[in-house]
Protein backbone atom coordinates (compact mmCIF):
# COMPACT_ATOMS: atom_id res chain seq x y z
CA UNK A 1 0.00 0.00 0.00
CA UNK A 2 1.12 3.39 -1.16
CA UNK A 3 1.37 6.94 0.96
CA UNK A 4 -1.67 7.60 -1.40
CA UNK A 5 -3.96 4.73 -0.59
CA UNK A 6 -2.94 5.27 3.30
CA UNK A 7 -3.86 9.17 2.86
CA UNK A 8 -7.44 8.01 1.36
CA UNK A 9 -8.08 5.02 4.26
CA UNK A 10 -7.19 7.90 6.89
CA UNK A 11 -9.72 11.08 5.25
CA UNK A 12 -12.85 8.96 7.08
CA UNK A 13 -11.48 9.94 10.22
CA UNK A 14 -8.84 12.93 9.64
CA UNK A 15 -11.31 15.07 7.19
CA UNK A 16 -9.72 18.47 8.41
CA UNK A 17 -6.07 16.85 9.23
CA UNK A 18 -3.09 17.72 5.97
CA UNK A 19 -1.92 15.12 5.05
CA UNK A 20 0.96 14.16 3.03
CA UNK A 21 2.94 12.13 1.26
CA UNK A 22 6.78 12.19 1.98
CA UNK A 23 9.86 11.28 -0.05
CA UNK A 24 11.17 7.75 0.77
CA UNK A 25 12.74 5.29 -1.12
CA UNK A 26 11.72 1.92 0.81
CA UNK A 27 8.31 2.15 2.42
CA UNK A 28 5.22 4.36 2.28
CA UNK A 29 5.59 8.16 4.31
CA UNK A 30 3.26 10.62 4.91
CA UNK A 31 4.07 14.13 6.63
CA UNK A 32 2.14 14.92 9.54
CA UNK A 33 1.49 18.40 11.18
CA UNK A 34 3.05 18.23 15.06
CA UNK A 35 0.01 19.35 16.49
CA UNK A 36 -1.91 16.04 15.12
CA UNK A 37 0.23 13.82 15.56
CA UNK A 38 -1.62 11.66 18.64
CA UNK A 39 -4.77 11.65 16.96
CA UNK A 40 -3.07 10.57 13.42
CA UNK A 41 -1.69 7.60 15.80
CA UNK A 42 -4.98 6.53 17.45
CA UNK A 43 -6.31 6.37 13.29
CA UNK A 44 -3.21 4.49 12.51
CA UNK A 45 -3.47 2.48 15.33
CA UNK A 46 -7.16 1.60 15.14
CA UNK A 47 -8.44 1.80 11.91
CA UNK A 48 -9.52 -1.58 10.59
CA UNK A 49 -7.69 -1.75 6.94
CA UNK A 50 -4.55 -0.75 8.74
CA UNK A 51 -3.56 -1.58 12.56
CA UNK A 52 -0.39 -0.06 12.89
CA UNK A 53 -0.41 -1.42 16.32
CA UNK A 54 3.74 -1.31 16.61
CA UNK A 55 5.35 1.26 17.33
CA UNK A 56 9.05 0.42 16.54
CA UNK A 57 11.10 3.01 16.59
CA UNK A 58 10.98 6.93 16.89
CA UNK A 59 14.34 9.51 16.19
CA UNK A 60 15.07 12.89 15.09
CA UNK A 61 16.87 14.84 12.73
CA UNK A 62 18.30 17.86 13.42
CA UNK A 63 18.51 20.19 10.07
CA UNK A 64 20.35 22.96 11.34
CA UNK A 65 20.93 26.00 9.98
CA UNK A 66 17.30 24.89 8.01
CA UNK A 67 13.57 25.82 9.66
CA UNK A 68 11.85 24.25 10.38
CA UNK A 69 14.99 22.81 12.20
CA UNK A 70 13.80 19.13 13.35
CA UNK A 71 12.51 16.39 12.19
CA UNK A 72 10.67 13.45 14.50
CA UNK A 73 10.12 10.24 12.36
CA UNK A 74 8.12 7.36 13.50
CA UNK A 75 8.73 3.81 12.61
CA UNK A 76 5.23 1.83 12.71
CA UNK A 77 4.37 -1.63 11.68
CA UNK A 78 1.40 -3.36 11.27
CA UNK A 79 1.82 -6.79 12.12
CA UNK A 80 -1.49 -8.20 10.74
CA UNK A 81 -2.06 -6.42 7.49
CA UNK A 82 2.35 -7.03 6.70
CA UNK A 83 2.69 -3.19 6.25
CA UNK A 84 5.30 -0.28 7.55
CA UNK A 85 4.70 3.42 7.86
CA UNK A 86 7.30 6.30 8.33
CA UNK A 87 6.00 8.86 9.91
CA UNK A 88 7.46 12.71 9.62
CA UNK A 89 6.99 15.76 11.86
CA UNK A 90 8.60 18.74 11.37
CA UNK A 91 9.35 21.12 14.71
CA UNK A 92 10.71 24.61 14.96
CA UNK A 93 13.98 24.92 16.16
CA UNK A 94 12.99 27.84 18.01
CA UNK A 95 10.11 25.80 20.40
CA UNK A 96 11.23 21.81 20.01
CA UNK A 97 7.74 20.61 20.77
CA UNK A 98 4.84 17.83 19.84
CA UNK A 99 2.72 16.07 21.91
CA UNK A 100 3.17 12.64 23.44
CA UNK A 101 2.31 9.45 21.38
CA UNK A 102 2.79 7.61 24.76
CA UNK A 103 -0.77 7.03 25.02
CA UNK A 104 -1.09 5.47 21.67
CA UNK A 105 1.88 3.27 22.03
CA UNK A 106 3.74 2.75 25.62
CA UNK A 107 6.74 1.52 23.72
CA UNK A 108 7.34 5.34 23.21
CA UNK A 109 7.84 6.16 26.68
CA UNK A 110 11.90 5.66 26.35
CA UNK A 111 11.76 6.40 22.37
CA UNK A 112 10.42 9.78 23.41
CA UNK A 113 13.22 10.13 26.56
CA UNK A 114 15.91 9.26 24.07
CA UNK A 115 15.11 11.59 21.80
CA UNK A 116 14.50 14.64 24.50
CA UNK A 117 17.70 13.46 26.05
CA UNK A 118 19.98 14.03 22.69
CA UNK A 119 17.86 16.56 20.81
CA UNK A 120 15.92 18.11 23.40
CA UNK A 121 13.12 17.99 21.77
CA UNK A 122 9.95 18.49 24.27
CA UNK A 123 7.22 15.82 23.95
CA UNK A 124 4.06 17.69 26.00
CA UNK A 125 2.45 15.13 27.99
CA UNK A 126 4.82 12.75 28.66
CA UNK A 127 4.84 11.71 32.47
CA UNK A 128 8.51 10.83 32.52
CA UNK A 129 10.48 13.05 30.81
CA UNK A 130 14.18 13.18 31.98
CA UNK A 131 17.49 11.90 31.05
CA UNK A 132 18.01 8.50 29.92
CA UNK A 133 21.26 7.91 28.32
CA UNK A 134 22.98 11.07 29.36
CA UNK A 135 24.33 12.02 32.79
CA UNK A 136 21.38 13.74 35.09
CA UNK A 137 23.98 16.69 35.45
CA UNK A 138 24.38 16.90 31.38
CA UNK A 139 23.97 20.00 29.97
CA UNK A 140 22.82 20.19 26.65
CA UNK A 141 21.79 17.95 24.41
CA UNK A 142 24.79 15.94 21.83
CA UNK A 143 22.62 15.37 18.34
CA UNK A 144 22.01 19.36 18.44
CA UNK A 145 24.33 20.17 15.06
CA UNK A 146 25.66 23.42 17.27
CA UNK A 147 26.62 21.42 20.17
CA UNK A 148 29.61 22.73 21.26
CA UNK A 149 31.78 19.68 20.57
CA UNK A 150 35.99 19.57 21.42
CA UNK A 151 37.31 19.26 17.00
CA UNK A 152 39.98 20.98 14.98
CA UNK A 153 38.03 22.10 12.16
CA UNK A 154 34.98 24.03 11.54
CA UNK A 155 32.38 21.42 9.81
CA UNK A 156 30.42 22.61 7.22
CA UNK A 157 26.31 21.66 7.30
CA UNK A 158 27.16 20.59 3.44
CA UNK A 159 30.04 18.28 3.04
CA UNK A 160 31.08 15.21 5.71
CA UNK A 161 33.64 16.01 8.33
CA UNK A 162 37.07 15.13 6.56
CA UNK A 163 40.05 13.53 7.83
CA UNK A 164 43.83 13.12 6.40
CA UNK A 165 44.92 9.53 5.35
CA UNK A 166 47.67 9.80 7.81
CA UNK A 167 45.17 10.81 10.77
CA UNK A 168 43.25 8.00 9.68
CA UNK A 169 46.00 5.59 9.34
CA UNK A 170 47.12 7.04 12.97
CA UNK A 171 43.51 5.92 14.52
CA UNK A 172 43.64 2.47 12.96
CA UNK A 173 46.83 1.55 14.42
CA UNK A 174 45.56 3.51 17.88
CA UNK A 175 42.87 0.54 17.95
CA UNK A 176 44.87 -1.54 17.22
CA UNK A 177 46.98 -1.24 20.04
CA UNK A 178 43.82 -0.72 21.52
CA UNK A 179 43.11 -4.04 21.15
CA UNK A 180 46.27 -6.05 21.73
CA UNK A 181 46.90 -6.26 17.84
CA UNK A 182 50.06 -4.96 16.46
CA UNK A 183 49.66 -2.10 13.74
CA UNK A 184 49.43 -3.13 10.22
CA UNK A 185 53.18 -1.36 9.28
CA UNK A 186 54.80 -3.27 12.22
Amino acid sequence: MDATSLIAILRSSLADTPLEPAASSDQPALEVPAASIAEIGLALRDTAALRFEFLADLTAVDWWPREPRFEVVYHLASIEHRMRLRLKVRVPGDRPELPTVQGVWPAANWLEREVWDLFGIVFTGHGDLRRLLMPDDWQGHPLRKDYPVQIRMIPGTWEPLQVSEAEFHAALDADRRTRGREPAGE
